[in-house]
């Protein structure tokens, strides 16, 4: 079923629209207090479907990093995974510095800022 009528729903319409909201929000289970991220309906690994919204303290650890290159005069950027401090990990990019400059083991923090069109979490060197 589609069509103008059907309305996203789920676990990641609601990260969507916290993000719309400026909030940096992930999930954690209340039975285990284990975080996770990408935004789902159950725990990995247990199928506990206790998941409620908390908000992330947006500190992270770079755990790798590539420089993706354009034909100029596209600007390169990087794309990087990130050790959440609550423990999930995620893909994101580290704006603010020259791609080639984002280290694994770099401390970063989060911040939402309009990616193509749509709101998204990025991080800045800490």
């Amino acid at each position: 079923m589609s069509g103008p009528l059907l309305r996203a729903s789920g676990p990641d319409a609601e990260f969507q629209a916290f993000l719309a909201e400026g909030r940096f929000m992930i999930q954690r289970s209340a039975s285990s207090g284990r975080h996770v991220f990408y935004p789902r309906v159950a725990e990995p690994g247990t199928g506990v479907q206790d998941l409620e919204w908390v908000p992330a303290s947006g500190d992270g650890t770079i755990y790798a990093t590539t420089v993706v290159r354009q034909r100029p005069p596209a600007p390169s950027y990087n794309v990087c995974l990130v050790d959440l401090a609550e423990g999930p990990r995620m893909m994101s990019r580290v704006v603010g510095v020259a791609p080639e400059a984002v280290r694994i083991g770099m401390a970063v923090k989060a911040s939402i800022q309009d990616l193509d069109g749509q709101p998204a979490v990025v991080f800045t060197p800490a």
